[in-house]
């Protein structure tokens, strides 16, 4: 199990390290400071489908195509964590070497986006999440926190869909 996590983790997390790297360039170097969202998450799900493919290689190779809910979530949720945390590292990276000023710029922008009745609000509550990013936990958290939950749906949906209790019934 250890190598297909490994493996496929190590794949996810490499798409994903990318696909941050280019939308967060992207929105950079956007005037009006804007991503998408859409296509982000569009993205991760795509790239995290390669899990339902671990899985179901665990189970077809390793376990004579037999597996449990319990330890295909498991398999799959281990490779979330190994694509999670590349994910992470790579914002980390990104964010601290190339992009200092991002979260500056960010709060900027939700700012002068906002309504203006919304204008003092949005001015302290963009104050305060400037202040929690200056705690490098905090940014691990919720760097996590963009990825992890999606990965581990997919984990879900996968070891839902591949779970065998005897070989040739579904």
């Amino acid at each position: 199990m250890k190598r297909i996590v490994l493996i496929v983790g190590l794949i996810i997390g490499t798409i994903l390290a990318i696909n941050i790297a280019v939308m967060v360039n992207l929105m950079y170097n956007n005037p009006n400071f804007e991503g998408n969202a859409v296509v982000g998450y569009t993205i991760q799900i795509l790239v995290f489908s390669v899990i339902y493919f671990g899985i179901r290689n665990y189970r077809d190779k390793q376990l004579g195509g037999v597996i449990s809910f319990g330890k295909g979530f498991k398999t799959g949720a281990l490779i979330v964590l190994v694509a999670s945390t590349m994910y992470v590292v790579a914002w980390l990276i990104g964010y601290y070497l190339f992009v200092p000023d991002f979260i500056d710029r960010y709060a900027e922008h939700v700012i002068n986006t906002c309504a203006k009745d919304q204008l003092e609000a949005t001015k302290a509550s963009m104050e305060s999440f400037k202040k929690m990013y200056e705690n490098p936990v905090f940014v691990v958290l919720i760097t996590y926190a963009e990825v992890l939950p999606v990965g581990l749906l997919v984990a879900l949906i996968s070891a839902l869909l591949l779970k065998k209790k005897t070989v040739g019934i579904q």
